[in-house]
């Protein structure tokens, strides 16, 4: 056998061989979408601009804040739901923009449950009913009596259809026994807009959007939904004090990835965003606003929106609530 022939056969073996496999990236590798549900102005922005560049910090690539308004919170989220599941896209989404804008959409855009993994719960926040401090309204009460009296013409608005604070004024007004007139805006923001404008009687938004106007005394919270009088408001009579029972109406924001992103990178996020949550600074920014900042593990966060998917789900049956 030439030793050419020989060679040849040494080398067979090699040929066959698979080719060496290719080293992944290191994630991130590469820019994070964050997703903002809700227009500029409101709390859900405010949260995003806190966490974004300390995450970005710990994470070591930058975290781009992106405003996908729409639908009460649902189409930003929608957008992180049906991304790429690599983890490069987050969403805060609320109460209304998880859990309880999908169930009043026929097909449902997507299922928290199914096609959502939930990182950590951000903050609670209160829904106030407000209205304009020239507002007759002094009370509830007061607004209530109005609704009653001539049904059909006392307006509130909201941070959109099947939103927390849209559900929240329409279990009120199923409570008192009166129609209130909904009128839903793209976020927290242009609802307060709207009400120094006087465009709407009332309005229900996270309690940031209103608390320095409240102090200003250009709006007027008349009502909180907290189970006991805040602190920081101790003139503010609660929902229950105010005739309607025992009812909370307090929202919160968390945030959310993809179903199918994997555990290692669900693990970066979470550890990201809750320390994040944690710096005394971010503490302290979150409760001047009359906010309470988190930052959970991500198996609370998921018993969370399955026990308030259930919860609210019960109020829109029983409230008859269809999409707007």
């Amino acid at each position: 056998m030439s030793k050419r022939l020989a060679l040849a056969l040494a080398l067979l073996p090699l040929l066959g061989a698979a080719p060496p496999a290719v080293a992944q990236p290191a994630w991130p590798s590469r820019p994070i979408r964050f997703v903002v549900p809700f227009a500029p102005g409101g709390s859900n922005d405010f949260m995003a601009r806190l966490m974004a560049p300390r995450m970005a910090a710990m994470l070591g690539q930058p975290v781009v804040i992106e405003t996908r308004s729409g639908a009460g919170g649902v189409t930003g989220v929608d957008l992180a739901a049906k991304a790429p599941a690599d983890g490069y896209t987050v969403a805060l989404g609320t109460t209304g923009g998880i859990v309880i804008g999908p169930s009043l959409m026929v097909p449902r855009p997507f299922e928290a449950g199914r096609d959502l993994a939930p990182i950590t719960l951000a903050m609670n926040v209160q829904v106030p009913v407000v209205v304009p401090a020239a507002s007759p309204f002094h009370t509830l009460a007061d607004l209530l009596a109005a609704a009653k009296a001539q049904p059909g013409t006392v307006t509130y608005g909201s941070s959109g259809a099947g939103s927390m604070p849209h559900l929240t004024g329409e279990l009120i007004a199923q409570l008192a026994g009166v129609r209130l007139v909904h009128v839903p805006y793209r976020g927290g923001g242009p609802v307060g807009t709207a009400l120094l404008a006087g465009e709407v009687d009332s309005g229900l938004s996270d309690m940031p959007v209103f608390l320095a106007h409240h102090r200003a005394g250009t709006l007027r919270i008349i009502a909180v939904g907290s189970p006991q009088r805040l602190s920081f408001l101790p003139e503010v009579p609660t929902l229950a004090e105010s005739g309607l029972g025992e009812i909370e109406t307090s929202n919160w924001h968390g945030l959310v990835t993809a179903a199918a992103v994997p555990e290692a990178v669900l693990v970066k996020l979470h550890a990201a965003a809750a320390a994040a949550l944690h710096e005394p600074e971010v503490v302290r920014a979150i409760t001047e606003q009359g906010m309470e900042p988190v930052g959970s593990s991500r198996a609370a966060f998921a018993e969370l929106i399955r026990a308030d998917a259930l919860k609210w789900a019960e109020v829109i049956r029983r409230g008859q609530i269809r999409p707007e």
